[in-house]
């Protein structure tokens, strides 16, 4: 094994076609080469969401594009890459499945190994490109596709402490944002729009507030938006609906947090606590605000990655293809892709009709 290992991440779960060259410096630290993001907003913008099919059809059109960018932006030859990582699950099976093959057939030109990345091991994992992060520690996971609390032991050795039992964070931000008439993606644009409305003009619904431990609700806030989004008609309602949802969510996530920490507590062994945030909704500067205030009240020493890491991206999916080329953990050429893969393969699935919280 080099000394120094070079990975290629390849990232396709979604509407970002992404690939990554990576290495470790002198110190082990990980030094990112290169990290293009390719996204397919204006293809999916006329249809408000992400349509599957158009997605895998620019993933299949700009893949091979993409990661000879981040190759030549790197400066490493192609031979000289030691591992493919790609991500395999959780994702849009027809998005996952482009890079997926991608990834297996570069491992076997080059005849190096090939790694399956779990996506959301790549999000847990993601700070260490900009921190040296030591096990264990507490993540919050939110993304556009997951909430979710976490115990991180180690790679690959995930135990759930709490989630959400309908929507994702992310997922409830873009909802809102298209109600507020925010072109697609719009969840970044809600903070915008809070910037400028009254946060207590609406009192919103902070569903199994008082329940559930860490677990997380957010349909029935969304379905509140809905009603009041019927009757909103300037743009000043506009930004007080988005203020007022922007709190809400900072009051759920201060209180979903501070339980989490208690459940941490309880299975850390070690005097250090760290809280990492990670996912797409990570960006949002006022939730990093408010959690960073509540860490320091606690205790805990928080820990983000850097805004242009917190969304989809490679860089990310070649840490853990770096962590797993370290531990000679890799995959077979027919591993299939997993558009459900939890973190934790032990916890309940807590979605759906008739959950006892």
């Amino acid at each position: 094994m080099n000394k120094n290992p070079i990975i290629l991440g390849i990232e396709s779960s979604c509407d970002e076609t992404a690939a990554s060259i990576i290495t470790e410096n002198e110190q082990g630290m990980p030094t990112i080469l290169s990290n293009i993001v390719s996204s397919q907003v204006d293809v999916h913008k006329e249809f408000g969401g992400v349509v599957p099919e158009l997605a895998a059809r620019s993933h299949l059109e700009k893949i091979d594009l993409i990661t000879k960018k981040a190759i030549d932006e790197s400066g490493i030859r192609m031979e000289k890459i030691d591992a493919v990582a790609a991500t395999a699950g959780p994702g849009l099976v027809v998005c996952l499945s482009v890079g997926l093959s991608f990834g297996k057939a570069m491992a076997s030109s080059l005849n190096k190994p090939f790694i399956a990345i779990n996506h959301l091991e790549g999000h847990a994992l993601s700070p260490k490109l900009n921190s040296e992060l030591k096990y264990p520690y507490l993540l919050l996971l939110i993304s556009g596709g997951h909430t979710q609390f976490l115990c991180v032991h180690g790679l690959g050795n995930y135990k759930r402490l709490g989630t959400t039992i309908d929507d994702a964070l992310g997922e409830a931000f873009d909802k809102t944002a298209k109600l507020l008439g925010i072109e697609f993606p719009g969840g970044p644009q809600i903070e915008v729009f809070a910037k400028k409305g009254d946060p207590n003009k609406y009192l919103l619904p902070k569903p199994i507030f008082y329940k559930g431990g860490c677990n997380l609700s957010f349909s029935g806030l969304k379905t509140a938006v809905l009603k009041i989004s019927k009757h909103i008609k300037t743009d000043q309602d506009k930004y007080d609906l988005a203020a007022s949802f922007q709190k809400t969510i900072e009051e759920i996530l201060y209180k979903k947090s501070k339980i989490a920490f208690k459940e941490f507590k309880k299975i850390n062994k070690t005097n250090k606590n760290k809280f990492i945030v990670a996912g797409g909704v990570a960006a949002n500067k006022r939730i990093r605000e408010v959690l960073t205030k509540l860490c320091k009240e606690e205790n805990f020493e928080t820990i983000f990655p850097p805004i242009n890491l917190c969304g989809d991206n490679a860089a990310m999916i070649a840490m853990v293809g770096l962590e797993k080329f370290k531990l000679n953990q890799f995959s077979e050429l027919d591993c299939a892709a997993k558009p459900r893969w939890p973190l934790d393969e032990d916890a309940v699935f807590l979605k759906g009709a008739g959950i006892k919280l």
